[in-house]
């Protein structure tokens, strides 16, 4: 398609625009060139508001953390509950924008709403006794464990609806992979028939980890 005539647009639409890309066709489509392909527009007109790829997804990072409910996990509630609350609350919008954990690892989190999340969890930590080293590894840790467990449960989605389970009946007496030698793994088979639900998971997750991080810590943090 050829580029119309350059229109204003809002940076609303631009990011409306790139996050389509992101979920239609992945993380290495979306480029202001790839949007601006998207909007009919030419590159020049999007440079205007995004001057660069990492404008761009500093922008869709800063989409995403604008959702992110801070406020409603003020000083008045316990550490432990705003902690899993900041947890819970990253979780569900990624949940809802899976594409979005590969923007929050590419992406220095440095814009207002990353920070404004960042600082929430700080001094939730804080309350709970940590020092300002501690309080930042372990943000970290929160991070991560909410980042990883949305980028497994959506793989496992994606595998699922792309590939139905086996007919047994059907199924060929002898497996193609290299690997299988006629092991067995009952314990792994059996966790997997268990049917465990994602967020009941998540949650089980994060108050295994606050257990661990809220714990007194010993003198040495070696």
């Amino acid at each position: 398609m050829r580029p119309g005539p350059r229109r204003s647009l809002t940076h609303a639409e631009i990011l409306d625009a790139a996050f389509e890309l992101l979920e239609t066709k992945g993380f290495e489509a979306v480029s202001v060139r790839g949007v601006a392909g998207a909007l009919g527009l030419t590159p020049t007109a999007m440079y205007t508001y995004y001057p660069n790829k990492g404008a761009l997804l500093a922008g869709m990072v800063e989409r995403v953390l604008g959702r992110l409910d801070t406020g409603a996990t003020d000083g008045a509630a316990p550490a432990r509950e705003r902690i899993a609350a900041l947890a819970d609350g990253l979780r569900s919008i990624l949940v809802e924008r899976p594409g979005a954990v590969g923007l929050l690892l590419a992406t220095p989190l440095d814009g207002p709403n990353a920070r404004r999340f960042d600082e929430a969890l700080l001094a939730a930590f804080a309350d709970a006794g940590l020092d300002p080293v501690a309080a930042g590894r372990a943000a970290h840790a929160v991070r991560v464990h909410a980042l990883g467990a949305v980028a497994f449960d959506a793989a496992e989605a994606a595998r699922a609806q792309a590939e139905p389970a086996p007919d047994v009946a059907t199924a060929p007496a002898t497996s193609a992979t290299l690997w299988d030698e006629g092991e067995t793994f009952p314990l792994g088979d059996r966790t997997r028939e268990l049917g465990d639900d994602p967020a009941g998971r998540f949650a089980w997750g994060i108050r295994r980890l606050l257990d661990g991080l809220l714990a007194s810590e010993p003198a040495s943090r070696d």
